[in-house]
């Protein structure tokens, strides 16, 4: 489907100073990684496929059509890169997936007949109750 090598190749990352856990050492490295892709100058992707991501991650996406991730769950800036670049590729699969056209389903007859018969039956539990009508 898409060629996943060549898609991080056309990544760019970027390292910064992340808040959170770390104490002194957290002000002297960058741990936190920003991914940004570009969907419009992408050569993985053919054209269908692009218009189906800017469609889809559209609320994700910069005006120039670029997608920003970032991670700071870990210390670690490669173990942030790792996460980031798999956050990525899922993103980029459920992007890129098509989803089923909804088929309109019919109410079987049995369905109907069964609603039909347990009113029928409510309705002469009901009468039952009633007083005669002597008229």
């Amino acid at each position: 489907m898409i060629d996943e090598a060549l898609l991080i190749t056309e990544l760019s990352f970027k390292a910064v100073r992340s808040s959170g856990a770390g104490g002194q050492h957290v002000n002297k490295v960058s741990s936190k990684v920003e991914l940004s892709f570009s969907i419009l100058e992408s050569s993985a992707l053919n054209e269908v496929q692009k218009e189906r991501l800017i469609t889809k991650l559209q609320p994700r996406l910069t005006k120039n059509q670029v997608l920003l991730l970032q991670c700071d769950e870990s210390r670690s800036q490669h173990k942030n890169k790792e996460l980031v670049i798999s956050r990525f590729l899922q993103t980029i699969h459920q992007g890129l997936k098509v989803a089923k056209k909804r088929r309109p389903t019919r109410v079987p007859k049995s369905a109907i007949k069964k609603r039909l018969k347990g009113k029928k039956v409510t309705s002469e539990r009901k009468a039952t109750r009633r007083k005669p009508n002597l008229d």
